[in-house]
């Protein structure tokens, strides 16, 4: 195959398509959302038969755990996958929405209308929801879309994509509004980040590599983050009947994700009793922990524990590990995390109100929690029906990017018959 010559083609068929969904009706676009929904949930047998296949070759070839818990398409994950369709369809229609109109001293009025950005690539790794999620939010947005997932998720990738273009055909939409890529070759990804003629935004999800690969030779604009590097701060006014459940979950509920709290902070007053209850928590899943030289001492004994060295205040595990550091304060976990944070999402957990404020204030991240789980940064949870990513940029879109991150603003002006002079 002539990979440049191929993806020419799906990207003058995406322009194309573009044009025809910008002006594409609301109720038509959600027809299509709950064909699709409805076929997910008609065929999640098929679903589960096309991941298991992805799953056993991912095995054969030796996948890290994080990216196999990535690829797992479960019973819930499927039913997830066509609620998040259905809760798009619910969702106002962003596009044409008319904003801050104003009257100027000339006479004209100015303001401004909600577009859609035209064409979006998605490159992706594993993570066959995306797939559904991307195509829902880009269809709902009024964009048209290229989907460039990774090979270990080809079956069940082919399988959703099949299911999505019915649901455009039902609904009286162009089929070519959401295009797989259908070649394994890496080139393709590379032919996509290098043509801003056919493709307006590129959004990548997946590791670390990918991403910022894409960083270093993309000509295309990207909505992005590179690291999920998140945190939890358990302050000395906190409730520990809230704090250890937290930050249990935070840790525990996936490790594979982008939201999953990679670094604990507690203050120095409250470390002593604090630690030793979650060090049983995390025992129970073996997460190893790398403590400062305060938290090893109060958790000595435990299994699974290493010091912590510079280097881990800087990393994302996606993995059952996980550094704690004693800070006096909140003003030194504030400093803490707006020096080694990804600026994604991080937590505090206390019941003093002024020192929530300030955190919320002072912390730098895409996403900044009192009293909850860094594993809600993440759109379906914000109700944005789904989420086509996470950004940590502050151009654009930041946090998690639902359907108004798909859209640009263009102005309007409305006069009557009015000249400059």
């Amino acid at each position: 195959m002539d990979i440049q010559h191929y993806m020419n083609t799906v990207g003058q068929a995406a322009r194309l398509a573009s044009r025809a969904m910008a002006k594409a009706d609301t109720a038509s676009k959600n027809r299509a959302l709950q064909l699709i929904a409805a076929a997910i949930r008609r065929d999640a047998a098929h679903l589960s038969a096309a991941n298991q296949l992805d799953l056993d070759a991912a095995r054969a070839a030796g996948l890290a755990p994080a990216m196999l818990d990535r690829l797992t398409l479960s019973e819930q994950a499927i039913a997830t996958m066509a609620e998040g369709l259905e809760q798009i369809a619910t969702l106002p229609d962003p596009i044409g929405e008319i904003s801050n109109m104003k009257y100027r001293p000339t006479g004209i009025q100015v303001g401004q209308m909600r577009v859609p950005l035209g064409v979006i690539g998605i490159i992706y790794e594993a993570r066959p929801n995306v797939t559904v999620d991307a195509a829902g939010l880009c269809i709902k947005s009024g964009n048209a879309t290229i989907l460039r997932g990774g090979s270990e998720a080809i079956h069940c990738n082919q399988a959703l994509a099949k299911l999505v273009k019915e649901g455009l055909a039902g609904a009286g939409l162009p089929a070519d509004a959401v295009q797989i890529v259908e070649t394994t070759d890496r080139a393709a990804v590379g032919a996509m980040i290098t043509m801003p003629q056919y493709i307006d935004v590129i959004v990548p999800r997946g590791g670390k590599g990918l991403i910022a690969r894409l960083i270093e030779e993309s000509t295309v604009p990207m909505i992005k983050h590179l690291d999920g590097i998140c945190h939890v701060y358990i302050d000395d006014k906190a409730d520990l009947a809230k704090a250890l459940p937290i930050a249990f979950n935070a840790k525990c509920h996936r490790y594979g994700t982008c939201n999953t709290m990679e670094t604990l902070l507690v203050a120095r007053a409250i470390a002593p009793s604090v630690l030793p209850q979650l060090a049983k928590l995390y025992a129970s899943k073996q997460v190893e922990l790398r403590g400062d030289a305060e938290a090893q001492k109060i958790l000595a004994g435990y299994e699974h524990l290493k010091a912590a060295t510079e280097e881990d205040w800087k990393t994302e595990y996606l993995d059952a590990i996980l550094s704690v550091k004693i800070v006096e304060n909140m003003d030194e976990a504030i400093d803490h995390i707006n020096t080694y944070s990804s600026q994604h999402t991080d937590a505090i957990i206390t019941e003093d109100y002024s020192r929530a404020m300030r955190f919320l204030r002072e912390v730098d991240s895409a996403s900044v929690m009192v009293n909850a789980s860094t594993r809600f940064a993440d759109g379906f949870e914000y109700g944005l029906g789904a989420e086509i990513g996470i950004s940590n940029d502050k151009l654009h879109a930041r946090g998690p990017v639902g359907l108004e991150g798909l859209t640009s603003l263009k102005y309007l002006v409305l006069g009557h018959g009015e000249v400059r002079v």
